[in-house]
């Protein structure tokens, strides 16, 4: 196992005592899970600060495994601190479009309107990791998550029908996990350029600005907490 710890990002809903990244948890010492998260409230600006700044905070770098919505808001934090980053595992991500930057979009709510999709980046997250994904996920196509790991430089692993890692599930042991984590990772690519970590060029204020800018239509929804 590496020595780097590993950071637990759970989705949508959280992960509770049967769910994988629990029993992962109880599974690896030098695992911890975030906090200071609404579980219930999917809010993209808020989980991505949050992850962001336990990657900043950490004494070295991490090996992040993000589940479902926990998975869009981690990309936003890495493409912010790749330096922080030993090891990216996404698994089952969230489909962006199914969310606006105040949560879980209305099914009334028009197509086209505001979606995460406009301010994931499009671009290699320049970290080692890997998006593991099913064919059966209801929550995100396989097709459509390969489509994003690209986007981020990433590999794909196909989990086949494994349904229990999907979006709105993930319950379960997964030994599976156990031993690729096992596997020594490989080196992170370099960087080629300078990647803008914070304020008005970094991924999280960009999606801030977009936050901004849906809450001031006249019929987008207000905040909730």
């Amino acid at each position: 196992m590496s020595a780097s710890p590993i950071l637990i990002v759970p989705g949508f809903k959280g992960s509770g005592p049967a769910h994988w990244q629990t029993w992962l948890q109880a599974q690896i010492p030098e695992s911890t899970r975030i906090n200071g998260i609404d579980w219930d409230k999917p809010v993209l600006a808020l989980w991505a600060e949050r992850v962001r700044d336990e990657l900043a905070r950490a004494t070295q770098p991490l090996r992040v495994i993000a589940h479902s919505f926990g998975c869009l808001a981690t990309v936003v934090a890495v493409a912010d601190r790749p330096e922080q980053v030993a090891e990216l595992i996404l698994v089952a991500p969230a489909d962006p479009d199914r969310f606006d930057f105040t949560g879980l979009k209305p099914e009334d709510l028009p197509f086209g309107s505001f979606s995460l999709s406009e301010a994931l980046p499009r671009r290699s997250l320049h970290v080692n990791g890997t998006v593991i994904a099913s064919r059966n996920d209801p929550w995100l196509t396989f097709e459509k998550a390969a489509g994003l790991a690209n986007d981020w430089g990433l590999d794909v692993y196909d989990a086949g029908q494994a349904g229990h890692i999907n979006a709105d599930s993930g319950f379960g042991p997964w030994p599976d996990l156990l031993q690729m984590l096992g596997k020594s990772p490989k080196a992170a690519p370099e960087i080629s350029a300078p990647v803008l970590k914070k304020g008005r060029g970094s991924t999280l204020a960009a999606v801030r600005q977009l936050t901004r800018e849906q809450l001031e239509k006249p019929h987008s929804r207000k905040f909730r907490f």
